[in-house]
């Protein structure tokens, strides 16, 4: 199994994971307060928080797993929109 899971791939679900965490506990109350903050777009932040809603079985495989996906970050943005039981498909075939 290769451990060299594309680490840009990596750095932004843990991100993502953040910032969720971030917005649920009430540190910020809005993507563009987030933005401000971390000193990048909103529309950045809005595109790349969809990683934290991924399906869990396609978060196992990416990073504890670390399969590699077919699909850049910003395709897999998109991807985390679907219904979970679609997800797995769209990511790793």
């Amino acid at each position: 199994m290769d451990r060299g899971q594309d680490a840009r791939l990596l750095r932004a679900i843990g991100r993502a994971w953040h910032w969720r965490h971030r917005l649920e506990r009430g540190d910020v109350t809005t993507i563009a307060d987030l933005a401000r903050e971390e000193g990048i777009s909103d529309r950045y932040v809005s595109r790349v928080i969809r990683l934290a809603w991924l399906a869990p079985s396609v978060l196992e495989r990416l990073v504890l797993r670390r399969e590699p996906t077919v699909l850049s970050i910003f395709d897999l943005c998109g991807v985390a929109e679907l219904p979970w039981a679609e997800q797995p498909g769209r990511v790793f075939d």
